[in-house]
């Protein structure tokens, strides 16, 4: 399937796989969250770049996706905190992006069919429409996609800091909580999970792929966090051995999207790629104990099979979208995991007691040890 539209980034080419996000608001969140990585991003609301971009809302170190599609973007912005235009952004970042083609279209050729590997091409100096055959150059580099199945990428975007974090936010010294040093193992982090971690009380201490286990110790860790992150969990061999070493120490362990199936594997389970996977701020979800209805933010194109799932966890929250696992916690360890972003940035964050559970975990074992 071919569309037809303009230029709103940088020229040249962009390959990856093609997916959608409902989002109506947070556009800068979404080109700056690293789990889009390899990822050709859809926004479906209509209108983008109304309130154009500042440094503040960016949700990395940098923008991780491959291109980004709409339907048109404002010619102007209006926002007393932006300092740029969408546009602007969009070419300082090295993005390649396309406006005025049917992104209704798009979208419902990918629920129906799933998502594809697909190909931005830009008309510039080095690519001439007029005189070469652009079906022939888009499908010659299109073949050489790989995809972003059987291949780690969480290499590629970790290397957030504590430091990034820090930016605007003013810690409340009234919240600290004293001995409550969680460690992120950073799989892709957001800034927004780091955040929200600091603004509960707890100090922070972020490490990347390659951490040996035994350097927690020296860190003082008290509980670890698995982020966020991009691709198909399976092939990050050296985070699920991490994981795995943790559950057995008793570590208190929190895996979100990405890290909730890096420690779904580390249990033993499997993960299987989704049709069109759940890319949006509007998905409900579902405690299973207290029948409690959340609106979440979701995104991850995998998902955690829960054969054998039930004799080790309790299932402790489902997607009404498909019913899928959304979160769970093991029965006989202090690990919880959650598919969806409690944090948001993107969306809402009504679901900011899975990171209540977590740390009421390290407060008992922090008694424990007193």
């Amino acid at each position: 399937m071919r569309f037809n539209g303009n230029s709103i980034g940088v020229d040249g080419f962009a390959i990856g796989e093609v997916v959608f996000n409902t989002s109506i608001t947070g556009y800068q969140e979404i080109l700056s969250d690293p789990s889009y990585c390899n990822q050709l991003v859809t926004l479906t609301y209509p209108h983008v770049g109304n309130v154009g971009c500042n440094p503040i809302d960016m949700e990395s170190f940098k923008t991780h996706l491959s291109g980004l599609i709409i339907k048109q973007m404002s010619t102007s912005y209006h926002n007393h905190r932006a300092e740029e235009s969408l546009q602007d952004f969009l070419i300082r970042n090295g993005i390649v992006g396309i406006e005025n083609i049917d992104t209704r279209k798009l979208t419902l050729h990918l629920r129906k069919n799933g998502a594809k590997n697909g190909i931005i091409v830009v008309e510039s100096g080095d690519i001439d429409f007029g005189s070469q055959d652009i079906e022939k150059f888009a499908q010659e580099r299109l073949s050489s996609f790989p995809g972003i199945t059987g291949k780690s990428l969480i290499e590629q975007v970790s290397g957030l800091t504590e430091e990034d974090c820090f930016r605007e936010l003013v810690p409340n010294p009234e919240r600290k909580k004293e001995g409550f040093v969680v460690l992120v193992y950073d799989l892709g982090v957001k800034r927004n999970i780091v955040k929200t971690l600091i603004g509960l009380g707890c100090s922070v201490k972020i490490v990347g792929p390659g951490t040996k286990f035994d350097d927690i110790r020296t860190l003082g860790a008290s509980g670890i966090v698995f982020s966020n992150g991009p691709g198909d969990p399976e092939p990050c061999t050296e985070a699920i051995k991490f994981a795995q070493l943790a559950i057995k120490e008793g570590i208190p362990c929190l895996g979100i999207c990405l890290g909730h199936q890096i420690i779904s594997l580390g249990l033993g389970g499997k993960t299987v790629k989704m049709s069109v996977g759940h890319h949006g701020a509007n998905h409900p979800v579902v405690n299973l104990k207290t029948g409690k209805i959340f609106i979440t933010s979701q995104n991850h194109g995998f998902v955690v099979d829960e054969q054998r799932f039930a004799e080790i966890a309790d299932i402790t929250h489902r997607s009404l979208f498909d019913g899928t696992i959304q979160g769970y916690r093991l029965k006989k360890a202090p690990v919880f995991a959650f598919q969806g972003h409690p944090e948001g940035c993107p969306g809402p964050q009504d679901i900011e007691e899975i990171f209540e559970d977590f740390l009421i975990s390290i407060g008992q074992k922090i008694e424990v040890l007193k």
